[in-house]
């Protein structure tokens, strides 16, 4: 047996447990790995240190060493998210429906865990934590592979996890941990079947597509984020700027971050120039079609076919001028990926329409793309945000760590 199939059975056997833990025992155990968290902050930011260490000497971009960095506002931003999660309610034992058959048998529907989840991640060390304790709270036990980029800062904190369940009366291998970052780890995880209910990528567009194709264990596809801002030609354009720069700059290294403006011809020439001034603040890099280097000058460097369907996660915004919703909509079509999509318009008929048509986990009116996120939904912390449309869609919060079994009260009946 191998070291992953031997935490895959270990993981089962703390499945069973957890299955049945009950919302007490399970808030009590997110209460003490959050307590555990801030206690041992310490460790976790010297851990973190090391990674951000070894991430600079090799290049890393800046906008992937922020997405790496914990600093102590951020360890607590964590913690935070983990008793928002205990907040929740659990969704165990919730019955969705139940009715009397003709025959006298009652049959219900009835919320239950998924059973071992496994997650696939790159160098984001909050999601060890956020998908333990949404992990946890749903009675799931969980594995998680982290990339070689956080794996002491992920190390650190299954660490501080694994001894506060202990504590709390819960197993250990609730929350385990892939030791070993190798490519061949990843593709064992992948085809780990009779261990593994489900396998959740989190990561870019390389990650995604491997696992996808590569597993054999049920996957639930996730964040690839090509995600448009429209800005139609009844658009208030102080708004449309307001929004593109926060879609683009908040934080450009996320998955709900847009990667492409579509602006309506008739307000190219007074958007794009306002757009710019805000834009420059952030020396983003504009890859636009020919009439927005028209409008914005040379500096702009001439679009590619790649740059309509590449996910940047960088300082980088490729722009294009259309006819108007109708053109919007077919390129968001062509080169969307399902994601997070957002038009700018004071025109509610036209709002309707994108809102209607546009298909995509998340579609905004008058708001930036950035709030697809379990937080901002109200879900707690997030496992991932899907993109398919088979079991969950956009945020998975807690109900979408859940399968559901039937369960029938009967009197003697037989068939």
């Amino acid at each position: 047996m191998t070291i992953l199939e031997t935490q895959g059975l270990a993981a089962r056997q703390a499945a069973r447990v957890l299955a049945v833990a009950g919302s007490a025992r399970k808030d009590a155990a997110l209460e003490a790995i959050a307590a555990a968290l801030e206690r041992r902050s310490g460790e976790i930011l010297a851990a973190n240190q090391r990674d951000l260490e070894a991430a600079r000497a090799a290049g890393m971009r800046p906008a992937l060493l922020d997405r790496l960095a914990l600093d102590e506002g951020r360890v607590a931003g964590i913690v935070d998210g983990v008793r928002q999660v205990k907040a929740l309610p659990d969704p165990i034992g919730q019955t969705v429906k139940m009715g009397v058959r003709p025959n006298g048998l009652t049959i219900g529907k009835r919320r239950v865990p998924l059973g071992v989840i496994g997650i696939i991640y790159e160098a984001r060390p909050n999601v060890t934590v956020d998908a333990a304790a949404l992990c946890l709270k749903s009675g799931n036990a969980v594995i998680l592979r982290g990339g070689k980029e956080a794996f002491h800062s992920s190390s650190a904190m299954v660490a501080v996890m694994r001894d506060a369940l202990e504590e709390a009366g819960l197993p250990r291998d609730c929350v385990a941990l892939v030791n070993d970052t190798s490519r061949e780890s990843a593709q064992e995880l992948m085809n780990l079947t009779g261990y593994l209910d489900v396998l959740i990528p989190r990561g870019g567009a390389g990650l995604i597509r491997s696992v996808v194709e590569h597993a054999r264990v049920p996957v639930i596809q996730t964040g690839v984020g090509v995600c448009h801002i429209y800005v139609d030609g009844e658009a208030d354009l102080d708004m449309a700027a307001r929004i593109l720069f926060n879609a683009k700059c908040s934080r450009p290294s996320v998955c709900n971050a847009a990667e492409c403006v579509l602006v309506d011809r008739s307000v190219a020439a007074d958007f794009l120039p306002m757009a710019w001034e805000l834009l420059r603040t952030k020396q983003v890099e504009v890859r636009g079609c020919d009439e927005t280097r028209a409008i914005l000058g040379d500096w702009v460097r001439p679009a590619v076919a790649e740059d309509w369907d590449t996910e940047f996660g960088d300082y980088i915004l490729a722009c294009k001028v259309v006819s108007g919703v109708e053109e919007a909509m077919d390129f968001i079509a062509a080169h969307g990926t399902g994601h997070s999509e957002a038009i700018v318009t004071n025109n509610y008929f036209t709002a309707q329409r994108f809102l209607d048509e546009v298909d995509a986990a998340a579609v905004y009116v008058n708001a930036s793309t950035r709030f697809t996120d379990g937080g901002e939904f109200g879900l707690g912390a997030e496992i991932g945000i899907s993109t398919q449309k088979m079991h969950a869609r956009g945020p998975m919060g807690l109900e979408e760590l859940t399968s559901s079994k039937y369960v029938i009260y009967g009197t003697g009946q037989t068939r």
